[in-house]
């Protein structure tokens, strides 16, 4: 009896001994989410912005994550701290000119976002020609381009940051009307599978006191955008498991706070060039500089200019040169210190976007006048110091 009751016991012992034996290996890590900041100059350049965000992610415990994109800052930002140079923001693109020229979807297939962070809008805001409806549909179509590319794309769109009345009339009111638009245009589109989540950016962001012209944030304004990107990223990333720290207090989004409303009254958007006009830079080996057409419309054209810095050594400022043949004229710019004498245009870096790692590129934009029948692209010298 004695050894037929130990017998269960022992087979039970050589049951568990094999199945440690046999127990298969730990799996590997998983791999980190794929994260794409998509905009426009607010997100390249300098778009520091995407530098605290990833900073305060790192911190709270979101560490197993990958900012993506086809361009690099170069650690243009200087934080202090390291960071994730990745991004696909576009210095002097529009949400329109992006959704018509379908230049999105080479961007997805080399990043594969798990999630993407939209800032886009601003640039189609200029001189009020682009109806609403247009901007949303671009929206919608840009949207669309993503789930083709990931069906489970987590995206979060930004209610984007104010622009000042010193820098453009009409758009103050316009950024409004697009961001009290979004919650309805939002919430027609989400899915289960690919939920869209607005982040609110304009609430609490001041068009003059956070730029440095009225339209591109300063440090301030780059720590206000971060602040509100990260509860809205966190929940795509699933914050209800994790536990960061608290994220700052928020006020009513726009589509509650704003007075003003009321779209473009204009009907016709601009044309868009179906391709950029480059002319390589003859400064040597030191500098590059490209030249581009984003479109133009009755009389008027968007331009951008991107500066490289092609040494071995960190720039501290870039001056870029170039003069018009056909009598065009430039009536605003961005992202630079910008000066025409007759034909003649200077551009000159702003505070923080003089600084280039080796490598690294930083674009500027202008707004100009043309006579609708030649735009000849100018060539572009530009020097470091």
């Amino acid at each position: 009896m004695l050894r037929k009751s130990l017998f269960p016991a022992l087979i039970a012992a050589l049951l568990t001994a094999a199945a440690v034996v046999i127990a298969p290996p730990a799996q590997s890590a998983t791999a980190p989410v794929r994260i794409m900041p998509l905009g426009d100059s607010i997100t390249a350049g300098p778009g520091c912005w995407r530098a605290k965000l990833w900073h305060r992610l790192q911190t709270t415990g979101y560490t197993n994550i990958d900012f993506v994109g086809g361009v690099s800052d170069g650690g243009g930002c200087n934080p202090g701290y390291s960071y994730d140079f990745d991004h696909e923001g576009h210095g002097g693109y529009s949400a329109t000119g992006i959704a018509d020229n379908n230049q999105l979807p080479p961007w997805l297939a080399a990043a594969r976002p798990d999630i993407v962070l939209m800032h886009l809008g601003t640039n189609d805001m200029w001189g009020g020609y682009i109806p609403l409806s247009t901007k949303l549909a671009a929206f919608t179509k840009l949207v669309g381009q993503m789930r083709a590319n990931n069906p489970a794309v987590k995206i979060v769109v930004a209610q984007i940051i104010p622009m000042a009345q010193s820098a453009c009339a009409t758009c103050p009111a316009d950024v409004v009307a697009l961001n009290n638009a979004l919650p309805a245009w939002a919430a027609g589109l989400t899915t289960a599978q690919s939920p869209i989540t607005l982040a609110d950016l304009w609430t609490g962001f001041d068009a003059v006191a956070d730029t440095v012209d009225g339209v591109h944030p300063n440090d301030g304004g780059f720590q206000k955008m971060s602040d509100r990107w990260y509860p809205a990223l966190t929940q795509a990333l699933g914050a209800a498991s994790a536990s960061p720290s608290a994220s700052p207090s928020r006020s009513a989004s726009p589509s509650a706070s704003p007075s003003r409303s009321a779209s473009p009254s204009a009907s016709a958007s601009p044309s868009r060039s179906s391709s950029p006009s480059a002319s390589a830079s003859p400064g040597g080996s030191r500098c590059g500089a490209s030249y581009r057409i984003v479109s133009s419309w009755g009389g008027n054209f968007q331009g951008e200019v991107s500066v490289t810095n092609t040494s071995t050594a960190a720039s501290s400022a870039w001056t870029a040169t170039f003069a018009f043949a056909n009598g065009q004229q430039v009536t605003q710019s961005w992202n630079t210190t910008l000066t025409q004498s007759a034909a003649a245009v200077t551009a000159r870096n702003v505070t923080y976007n003089g600084t280039l790692a080796p490598g690294a590129s930083t674009t500027f934009g202008f707004l100009a006048t043309w006579n609708n029948t030649t735009n000849a692209v100018p060539t572009v010298t530009c020097t470091l110091s």
